[in-house]
């Protein structure tokens, strides 16, 4: 499975960014997909995941009510819509591909996916 994500940029708090991951090698389709994050010196962080067919997503706390995710499988490609940004989402952004077909779950284990993208920065200024 191959993933690359795009989209990444400088913006301003406040601001608003839309990334995209465009995916191949697989039935997109059949697999849940999810973004992750990481902050220089801090450990990689769940964002938010969506279930193969669309219709179940979830979200860390911190990202809940300014972050969508979403995914059209006519194109193999998730997205991560981000409003209201803030200093603290500052971070390489990492689509990533579940390791099972047809699995889902709303906590956001990093054990769930086995792929990932190379990322994408998100830099947000104060």
């Amino acid at each position: 499975v191959q993933l690359q994500a795009s989209g990444g940029g400088l913006v301003q708090a406040g601001g608003s960014l839309r990334l995209s991951c465009a995916a191949s090698g697989r039935s997109f389709s059949d697999y849940g997909m999810g973004w992750f994050r990481q902050a220089s010196g801090k450990e990689r962080e769940f964002v938010a995941g969506i279930s193969w067919d669309g219709f179940r997503t979830t979200y860390v706390d911190s990202v809940k009510g300014r972050f969508t995710i979403s995914r059209d499988n006519t194109k193999n490609a998730i997205y991560l819509q981000m409003n209201s940004l803030k200093p603290e989402d500052t971070a390489v952004y990492y689509c990533a591909a579940y390791r099972l077909a047809r699995n889902f779950n709303f906590d956001g284990r990093s054990d769930d996916y086995a792929h990932w993208g190379q990322g994408t920065l998100v830099t947000v200024s104060s």
